[in-house]
């Protein structure tokens, strides 16, 4: 990974974004989505993502994308990876959750679900190595 030593710049990023995940609703939605949105197939999924003017799918699209924002800082430089990676698992934790249905989200949006963790995921082999745990986990759970 990356041999550079963070910086005082790495650390504030780092826990702003700690402070914005313990905003009230961010943290509400996190755990409906991380304990209670638990679909079984890619078109239930798709059916709830795709829209409606519900408190939880406002909870689904705010989780999602507060993930993807924190990706993209990482993909783009704004922070060290390792320091990222040291403190930031959820993100790949909601990604190896509904991983099992990311071709069938992509086959029928046209995109590909959380594409900046995906990256995060292939750029940086310690992405990759927790997002294998996470994933050996789910399955372990679901055997």
């Amino acid at each position: 990974m990356e041999s550079q030593i963070a910086t005082y710049h790495d650390a504030e990023l780092i826990l702003k974004l700690y402070e914005l995940r313990r905003e009230e609703v961010l943290r509400k939605a996190r755990h409906w989505l991380i304990f209670e949105f638990n679909p079984k197939t890619a078109e239930e999924f798709l059916a709830f993502a795709q829209g409606n003017d519900t408190p939880q799918h406002a909870y689904f699209r705010q989780v999602i994308s507060y993930w993807e924002m924190a990706s993209t800082l990482v993909l783009h430089g704004a922070v060290k990876a390792d320091l990222f990676l040291d403190s930031n698992g959820e993100g790949i934790f909601i990604f190896a959750k509904f991983h099992v249905f990311r071709e069938a989200i992509q086959a029928k949006t046209g995109r590909p679900f959380m594409r900046h963790t995906a990256q995060l995921i292939d750029r940086y082999p310690a992405a990759k190595d927790i997002f294998n745990a996470i994933l050996k986990s789910i399955q372990a759970r679901t055997s």
